[in-house]
């Protein structure tokens, strides 16, 4: 069955060159191939890629996470080159300065794509 394949996120976007320069610029991730309608990369030892859709950055969820170990020091790189973190206050979350805090020592941050599409990165913890 699947569960000794890799999953490859798939994430939509309305315009490949400007959102393939924002994952290599503003966050750092590495292309692995390119082809006319799709880009994938590498990121920390997994792919994923980017196609041409005209429905991007239309879902109101994460698409996707990096689980980092330092999630202040990530955020201040990001910010650093033009990453800009929502803030968001619901019923069960609330985000300060960007950060959200939950009982069990999980922190996490979200951030919007150059295509609407949106990301988090979440802090490692112990449980």
């Amino acid at each position: 069955m699947l569960s000794a394949t890799p999953l490859q996120p798939v994430i939509p976007v309305a315009d490949l060159d400007r959102a393939k320069h924002f994952y290599e610029d503003a966050l750092g991730v590495k292309v692995h191939d390119e082809h006319p309608e799709e880009v994938g990369f590498d990121s920390g030892g997994q792919r994923f890629s980017m196609y041409v859709t005209p429905t991007a950055g239309q879902a109101a969820h994460t698409l996707a996470t990096w689980e980092v170990d330092d999630l202040d020091a990530e955020m201040a790189g990001l910010r650093s080159h033009g990453v800009a973190f929502e803030d968001y206050e619901m019923p069960g979350l609330k985000t300060v300065n960007g950060v959200a805090e939950a009982e069990d020592g999980m922190r996490a941050a979200w951030f919007k794509d150059s295509e609407g599409n949106i990301l988090c990165l979440h802090e490692k913890h112990d449980t």
